[in-house]
């Protein structure tokens, strides 16, 4: 089975060895010419690299979708990479004998779940993020696939999630998810205004996007396996927790009209 596992980097970064299972790809390549790694650009072909602003590593994603070949695509980031185990190591990644071991016995790879504990995956978002993205996405599901709303309900009522847009799917499955969730973060993005965002927030598909992929798994009732995520770069965990009160306590309550 070929696998190959998009590594999306904005920067030089330390990469897995493995060549023939692991592509490092820029990118935002088309925003940053004159950025040179020697990574695969997501600006070649049918893309979308000028939007990486507000779509993240999607622009990865949807190159891989248009113009990539393989039995099976995933995605991951350069500071989090999947891992059988917990050690925190390049040589602990995912091999590709582990990938193809999985992959013959499921469908789908991806990363444990993100716990929240006290919020639910809806009010994590929106202390963290504008309100309105995300209930004008529930909208466009309304719109455009009703029978998917009891699901998107149920995710934004859990307190859990996979979330990082980090997966490894079997190409047919990986086809159905991509055309699934660009036709509504498409319609999303001309149904709501960030001019007056700043440049953290108006990563706002890329924010949203990270919810959608449990209510595609949950309607549909595909088959996966979940493994580690390693965060390969240090966490401060007292400022994250910090920041995580000080969004509780106040909220993110802001005025897009501001």
């Amino acid at each position: 089975m070929d696998i190959k596992i998009l590594v999306a980097a904005h920067k030089e970064a330390k990469m897995p060895t493995d060549k023939n299972l692991y592509l490092p790809i820029h990118v935002g390549a088309a925003l940053h010419p004159e950025l040179r790694f020697g990574y695969q650009s997501d600006a070649t072909g049918d893309n979308i690299s000028l939007k990486n602003g507000s779509y993240n590593e999607l622009t990865a994603i949807y190159w891989a979708w248009k113009n990539l070949n393989a039995d099976a695509i995933g995605l991951v980031h350069y500071r989090r990479l999947l891992s059988l185990n917990h050690k925190k190591s390049f040589s602990s990644v995912l091999s590709n004998h582990e990938a193809q071991l999985l992959l013959k016995a499921h469908a789908i790879i991806l990363p444990k779940k993100r716990h929240y504990w006290i919020e639910t995956n809806y009010s994590h978002y929106v202390h963290a993020h504008y309100r309105n993205p995300i209930d004008e996405c529930r909208r466009v599901i309304l719109d455009l696939y009703p029978d998917y709303i009891p699901f998107y309900d149920e995710v934004m009522k859990l307190r859990s999630a996979h979330m990082f847009n980090v997966f490894i799917m079997r190409k047919d499955l990986f086809d159905e998810y991509c055309q699934w969730m660009f036709s509504i973060l498409s319609e999303l993005e001309g149904r709501i205004d960030t001019s007056k965002y700043d440049a953290y927030e108006s990563r706002v598909i890329g924010f949203v996007s990270e919810l959608l992929l449990d209510v595609w798994l949950n309607k549909n009732g595909y088959d996966f396996k979940e493994v580690n995520c390693l965060f390969m770069e240090k966490q401060n965990w007292l400022i994250k927790g910090m920041n995580f009160l000080k969004r509780k306590l106040t909220g993110f309550q802001v005025s897009e009209n501001e």
